[in-house]
């Protein structure tokens, strides 16, 4: 587990961009090299967040995976434009690159499978919203008891902690314990791409730490790392990661949980209606009225014939269908935004299996 005084020290052996290739052709080598580290740099300047809290959302989440897919992305396009055959990949670049990527998909699977149990959740508040429509009378006391059992039900399943995140948790730190690069003898274009896959890798581990720690909202995934070496991107991400992981452990200090915002909203909303019905008399309405869903205002609960008390029922009600449609809309994004991310890596591993499984054809003497 990664503690701020006992982060990664990595030494790069090759020092400089500039020094990178020393060939004919290597000014445009450099200038490949270059325009990723430039683009890699923006986007982690891209991820800071105006205020901390913007992390703790659905929406950070789902910019924070979307820039993900995107650098996975630009270094297929850099191995194309390289021209770099696998045939002279050195055969550890490979183990490493397949040992990495399916601990990446592993994550995915995870974000994945949490995604999906808050999903469930959204079945709960689907249910909630689809009895308290107001949009053509005020629920009845029959209406507004079921909305609390299942408003109940869902902020038990909102305040209890995902097992499954635990996992993201090792994985991460194996990837924390093994990021270094090779110090073998590498090609110019094999400097090129190793630079590349290192800056990723950074990005990757850093991202994918501040996501578990979003979604948990606890601070034991952070990590620190320490990079010795002159990369574009470096003053980018220094600033990133002292301002993410600074003020995450600021906002929570020895254990403390933070929710992430559109639960957050969701649930101070839950318990505002929940405050506000506890009075409601089960006698009110015969029990053949139960499974109505729709109510004339004649017989709605007596409790709110007082228009002052009628009106912040009706408004504790608005809130929680604005905040669960907003909810479900970002989970849905966010869902779709992990699953694209899954297929980029995977469409990654096939390409490179592709190529390794390729008849070689013999050089013309």
């Amino acid at each position: 587990m990664s503690r701020p005084h006992d982060g990664l020290c990595i030494s790069l052996h090759f020092g400089n961009p500039s020094r990178v290739t020393g060939h004919k052709g290597s000014s445009k080598l450099l200038a490949l090299l270059s325009y990723f580290e430039r683009n890699l740099a923006e986007k982690m300047r891209k991820l800071h967040p105006e205020v901390i809290s913007d992390v703790f959302s659905l929406s950070w989440i789902k910019h924070a995976v979307k820039s993900l897919s995107d650098v996975h992305a630009d270094v297929k396009t850099l191995i194309m434009e390289l021209q770099f055959p696998v045939s002279d990949w050195d055969e550890r670049w490979i183990h490493e690159y397949f040992e990495n990527s399916v601990k990446m998909l592993d994550i995915c699977n995870t974000l994945s499978a949490e995604l999906a149990r808050l999903d469930q959740g959204q079945l709960l508040l689907r249910y909630v919203l689809r009895i308290l429509d107001i949009s053509t009378s005020f629920p009845s006391s029959e209406q507004l008891r079921r909305a609390r059992v299942s408003l109940d039900d869902w902020l038990k399943q909102a305040n209890s902690a995902s097992p499954k995140l635990e996992k993201c948790h090792a994985i991460l730190q194996i990837l924390h314990d093994t990021l270094c690069l090779p110090k073998i003898k590498y090609s110019a274009k094999g400097r090129v791409l190793m630079r590349a896959f290192y800056g990723v890798e950074v990005m990757t581990l850093f991202t994918c730490s501040i996501i578990i720690a979003a979604l948990t909202g606890c601070s034991k995934t952070l990590m620190d790392l320490h990079i010795v070496d002159e990369f574009l991107w470096l003053e980018a991400f220094n600033n990133l990661q002292a301002f993410l992981n600074g003020e995450i452990r600021r906002q929570l200090p020895s254990g403390k949980v933070m929710m992430l915002k559109e639960i957050k909203a969701l649930k101070m909303s839950a318990l505002m209606f929940h405050s506000l019905t506890n009075r409601i008399d089960h006698g009110e309405e015969p029990a053949q009225q139960s499974m109505d869903v729709k109510k004339d205002e004649l017989n709605s609960p007596k409790e709110y014939a007082d228009p002052e008390k009628r009106q912040r029922l009706q408004e504790c009600m608005t809130e929680l269908t604005d905040g669960g449609e907003v909810f479900g809309r970002e989970l849905d994004s966010l869902s779709k935004q992990v699953d694209g991310f899954f297929h980029i890596l995977l469409a990654g591993r096939d390409a490179l299996l592709c190529n390794l499984r390729a008849p070689r054809i013999p050089k013309k003497q």
